[in-house]
């Protein structure tokens, strides 16, 4: 065998170069599926997609009821979300749970910062049963009291638990110190104190205000003919009564400014340190997205990524350190995310601010080119399934790009140059001026923070956002 490869090495390497060439040939062919487009009297805007090589059909409902809205009831919009399954004028609970499980459906609503997803996925032969319920889970959910107050007090249980694992509440913590008062600082989930007052008459409101069409969409994609589709999503969407307010809109949130903060947060018993490090980021639309997301790749984005490497491979602090982008509709923020011992939480620090030094001191082509190779070899594997199609959609709709954002995403990658990437860089990630959370024993880490800006020290104990 060694023979034979050692004889035709030149024909192995013509015939992997060919497969290689192939390969990326069939990725820069990578094109959205055509889909229509059109919109309901009542403003409801709806995406279809046919797709026919599996037998099912993903819907994604996409409503502006996010966090945002909240106003003084952190935790509105998600327990609202929570509690669309829990009965409907003509369905209980019980009916909605057995019409799904029988039919091996799947079902789910959540609040983010921004809007509500409400989605489900079933095999294209139950569409006639089950799209009629889920019309009415957006539509007509009846918030029963008794129901209500169970799904309540399981959220409050949930919220109490989640802070036994610093990693899971980090990023609230996050979002309260970067914006404070801006409505992107919301706590989606709420905190134990917001939501044990949040009723059912409370989620009522809400929904009446916010779940309505003219600011919503749909998105169908799936095993069906688009002009059927059409009629029958118009049939159970076009009574969707307008509702008697707009989401009101989101200003962009404001510049943290150039002095450095710190918030700590004691975990007394903690034996190691959760951190995020960051700045500010930039919005969904921005122009600069796709170079972000290119660059970021290198600096955070990946496994073989610099902070990676540095925090993980090189120097053993940590089992892992990644970094990302969090864009949003107005505005967004930059985050560096690992955890570390107690006794290497300076020495991790320091590394971060050192791999922060070297994005600043130049990007090199041959770094940059494997970057945006990485970014074009997931792309087209990430908008496959039924599921994903639709979730894209109403992402399309959401922050307004369209289907050139998939159709050019490999020549807008490539487009990315060294003296882009290095402006980008100047630009997006952080120097000097550090936002800095730090969940962790605060006896032993709290010499460390003073390093980095004025420290604001909180007790996990309490709620989030209060105290600063």
């Amino acid at each position: 065998m060694k023979k034979y490869f050692d004889n035709n090495r030149g024909v192995v390497l013509i015939v992997l170069l060919f497969c290689s060439n192939s390969l990326n040939a069939q990725q820069a062919k990578y094109q959205l599926p055509p889909y229509e487009k059109f919109q309901l009297k009542n403003g409801l805007t709806v995406y279809l997609m046919e797709k026919h090589a599996v037998p099912v059909i993903s819907l994604s409902v996409i409503v502006p009821a996010g966090a945002v809205n909240d106003g003084k009831e952190a935790g509105v919009a998600s327990l609202t979300a929570e509690c669309l399954r829990c009965g409907t004028k003509n369905y209980s609970r019980q009916q909605i749970e057995e019409a799904f499980d029988f039919a091996g459906a799947t079902l789910n609503a959540y609040a983010s910062k921004e809007f509500t997803i409400v989605r489900t996925r079933m095999a294209a032969r139950d569409e006639e049963k089950l799209l009629p319920i889920f019309r009415e889970l957006v539509i007509n959910p009846v918030f029963t009291d008794s129901i209500f107050e169970k799904e309540k007090k399981r959220t409050v249980v949930g919220l109490a638990q989640a802070k036994e694992s610093p990693g899971n509440v980090i990023g609230l913590y996050w979002d309260k110190l970067f914006y404070h008062d801006h409505p992107y600082g919301n706590i989606t989930s709420g905190t134990e104190t917001t939501v044990k007052e949040i009723d059912a008459q409370d989620v009522r409101k809400f929904h009446a205000a916010f779940y309505q069409p003219s600011s919503s969409a749909i998105a169908v994609a799936g095993d069906f003919k688009t002009s059927e589709m059409k009629k029958i999503i118009t049939s159970l969407f076009g009574d969707w009564q307008k509702g008697r307010e707009e989401a009101s809109a989101i200003r962009s949130p404001a510049d943290p400014g150039i002095d450095s903060r710190v918030l700590l947060v004691n975990k007394e018993d903690a034996r190691e340190t959760t951190l995020i490090v960051g700045s500010k980021g930039l919005a969904r639309n921005n122009p600069d997205y796709i170079a972000t997301q290119v660059l970021n790749t290198l600096f955070g984005g990946r496994f073989t990524s610099w902070i990676n490497d540095e925090l993980r491979i090189k120097s053993g602090l940590t089992y892992g350190a990644f970094s990302r982008f969090q864009p949003l509709k107005n505005g967004g923020s930059f985050q560096i995310s690992t955890h570390t011992a107690n006794e290497t939480t300076a020495p991790t620090l320091q590394k971060i601010t050192e791999v922060l030094q070297r994005v600043h001191a130049g990007i090199s082509d041959t770094s940059l080119t494997s970057a945006k190779n990485y970014m074009i070899g997931l792309f087209p594997p990430g908008f496959q399934t039924t599921d994903q199609l639709s979730a894209l959609l109403t992402d399309m709709f959401w922050y307004g790009y369209d289907k050139s954002f998939i159709n050019n995403f490999e020549k807008n990658v490539n487009a990315v140059t060294v003296e882009k990437a290095e402006r980008v860089a100047a630009d997006y990630f952080p120097g000097k001026s550090l936002q800095i959370v730090l969940i962790g024993k605060a006896d032993e880490i709290r010499d460390i923070a003073k390093k980095y800006g004025a420290v604001t020290e909180v007790s996990l104990d309490a709620d989030i956002g209060s105290g600063y």
